[in-house]
């Protein structure tokens, strides 16, 4: 497994535990779950959720905003995200 996995699943373990004082704004989660999406899943697919559906709609569009990034380029953000937290 490359370098890069290990820290990506050890940085989304340590958001996904809540490990620490952390505790990320709802904006943040956002970041954090379309970055996660991308370098998981790549671009998004399937149909934007209906105007009623908030939460899914706001997921799936910050998601959508990433499109073209690589999977290794979105890990290395979300790490360097949670690192500039820390």
């Amino acid at each position: 497994m490359s370098d890069l996995k290990t820290q990506f699943e050890e940085a989304v373990n340590y958001i996904q535990t809540g490990e620490g004082d952390f505790t990320p704004s709802n904006e943040m989660k956002l970041e954090f779950y379309a970055l996660y999406k991308q370098a998981t899943e790549g671009d998004a697919s399937g149909k934007r959720p209906g105007m009623m559906d908030f939460v899914g709609r706001a997921k799936y569009d910050a998601w959508a905003e990433l499109k073209g990034t690589s999977s290794d380029e979105a890990m290395q953000k979300y790490i360097d995200k949670l690192n500039a937290l820390k």
